[in-house]
């Protein structure tokens, strides 16, 4: 199934209803079909064809969305771009892609304007919100467009719909081509089409669009039939704002949003109750953030899910039983409900296998920690133009290989451990971070940690804790210590504490980013 049949399929049964709802405007299905129908035919007219890419430089917005329906109804391929790039990065990164046409957001119009002499594949700038000098007019595209439907060129399910290039936190971004299968393939598992006699649902779809996740969320609503209520960035008080407002029944946030939400002063203050389900992921939540989720939000469906830009949507997922806590569970019950909840990625989806490997390639048993290796046809077939990081990517017998490292314990349920580049190997024994971290978490006074590991000449690393603390407190590096001897294995405890008072250094979608702490603080 092609993505932009989606589109089709919600406009065919539930037109009157609304697709999207952003600041102030609101399109139906009908409407915003047409629009992609608008933009399609001038896209054509500008001579985008099948499989020449258009890419997008903007903050979310629903321009962002028809252009990447409009842009696949072609059969070209749609290339989303970090929006926090510089302008180095926004030259490699469109000079690897190639792209034909660019949409650029106001705020990026210099940045853009400046490099177009170093781009020089982009034959068309097309503005976004208001008009620049040397570029198209967006708004004037979609007038000028034909609302006719046509069918531009024939577009298969392996035909690449979207090229989305990694977080680059482990070296340069590299590309990620995901066909139209890859999408299909989640959303007709997963998802229900549009029901014309329930009530629709509601999405405050927040993550970046230039974010699987946020992709993701993008093609189950449009599929689902949902309406999806827009937010150009995260902003606790917008997001309180939105939910109350468009009554949202569904949510998907990382754990730094999650935090920021459920400790924030005025949570009482607003009206919560339409929300079903909270869906997190893309980083580790800390164990004390879901207990205060859980409180916040009693009874309602959480979903820790687990994928990457390679997998092109979740490929690991907690049971729908797994993510409630109803109150009438044992101690012991809400206890394993809890573990899970926070480290746990859970089972794999349908149409996905997952397995945990030693360096040798052998599956391990319950309990060991390993790499996580997966297979499905959802996974990648290989990086955009880069045959070397592709055959790194694989193992001889065709696993995707994650980078994570992790295990499963007996009832098949995987938890994290860490990246492969991130484990603490000491004296032979290996210590995923997110385990430690997440005891750190759970101290009174601790706002965020994470450990990385330092050189130690008798037991080759040691566990070292980077702490910031809650506003107002104060500790020793040997209350923190202290604080995990009953929690953690021996091996396992920080040996050394740093405390610091900036903000951990994160990626976009709230990663810490353990390399650049190990480069600030590793040294022994």
């Amino acid at each position: 199934m092609i993505i932009t049949e989606f589109l089709d399929l919600s406009a065919m049964l539930v037109p009157e209803r609304t697709a999207i709802a952003f600041e102030g405007k609101r399109y139906s299905y009908a409407q915003l079909k047409e629009r992609v129908n608008r933009l399609a035919d001038s896209l054509n007219r500008l001579g985008l064809e099948k499989g020449e890419r258009a890419a997008i430089l903007e903050v979310n917005c629903s321009e962002y969305m028809e252009a990447c329906f409009a842009t696949v109804k072609l059969g070209g391929i749609f290339v989303p771009l970090n929006f926090r790039i510089r302008q180095e990065e926004l030259t490699y990164l469109v000079n690897k892609a190639e792209p034909k046409i660019l949409f650029v957001g106001s705020r990026y119009a210099d940045m853009a304007n400046s490099a177009r002499s170093q781009l020089p594949s982009v034959e068309h700038f097309i503005i976004i919100g208001g008009k620049h000098q040397g570029m198209l007019s967006y708004d004037e595209l979609i007038a000028s467009g034909s609302a006719e439907e046509k069918t531009f060129a024939e577009v298969n399910d392996e035909d690449i719909a979207v090229l989305m290039f990694t977080a680059g936190t482990t070296g340069l971004p590299k590309g990620v081509p995901q066909d139209n299968s890859a999408y299909s393939s989640y959303v007709l598992t997963n998802v229900d089409p549009p029901d014309m006699e329930a009530p629709p649902e509601t999405n405050v779809l927040v993550m970046p669009l230039y974010h699987v996740a946020g992709m993701q969320a993008l093609m189950a609503g449009i599929y689902g039939g949902r309406t999806i209520a827009l937010m150009r960035q995260f902003d606790e008080k917008e997001w309180f704002e939105t939910v109350q407002r468009e009554k949202a029944t569904r949510v998907m946030v990382v754990p730094t949003m999650l935090k920021r939400i459920v400790e924030h002063p005025d949570f009482d203050q607003y009206d919560l109750s339409s929300v079903r389900v909270v869906t997190y992921g893309a980083a580790a939540c800390p164990y004390e953030v879901l207990r205060k989720t859980i409180e916040r939000f009693p009874g309602r469906a959480l979903i820790n899910a687990f994928g990457g830009t390679e997998t092109s949507s979740t490929i690991a997922a907690l049971r729908a039983e797994d993510q409630v806590i109803t109150g009438k569970e044992t101690e012991q019950e809400r206890e394993r409900k809890l573990k899970r909840l926070a480290t746990s990625i859970g089972l794999p989806m349908d149409d996905v296998e997952i397995q945990v490997r030693d360096e040798e390639g052998r599956e391990l048993p319950a309990g060991e920690i390993g790499e996580i290796v997966a297979k499905g046809p959802r996974i990648m077939r290989g990086y955009w133009r880069d045959e070397e990081r592709t055959k790194k990517a694989f193992t001889p017998d065709g696993w995707y290989r994650t980078g994570d490292m992790g295990y499963v314990d007996e009832e098949g349920y995987i938890y994290l451990s860490g990246r492969a580049d991130d484990l603490i190997v000491r004296g032979g024994e290996n210590i995923g971070p997110d385990e430690v971290e997440s005891v750190l978490s759970t101290h009174p006074k601790i706002e965020e940690a994470a450990v990385i590991g330092v050189k130690d000449i008798e037991w080759g690393q040691q566990v070292r804790a980077i702490v910031r603390l809650r506003a107002g407190e104060t500790a020793t590096e040997q209350e923190i210590i202290d604080f995990c001897r009953p929690r953690l294995a021996g091996f396992k405890r920080p040996s050394s504490v740093v405390f610091v008072e900036e903000e951990l250094p994160k990626t976009s979608t709230g990663k810490v980013l353990r390399r650049t702490l190990r480069e600030k603080y590793g040294q022994t």
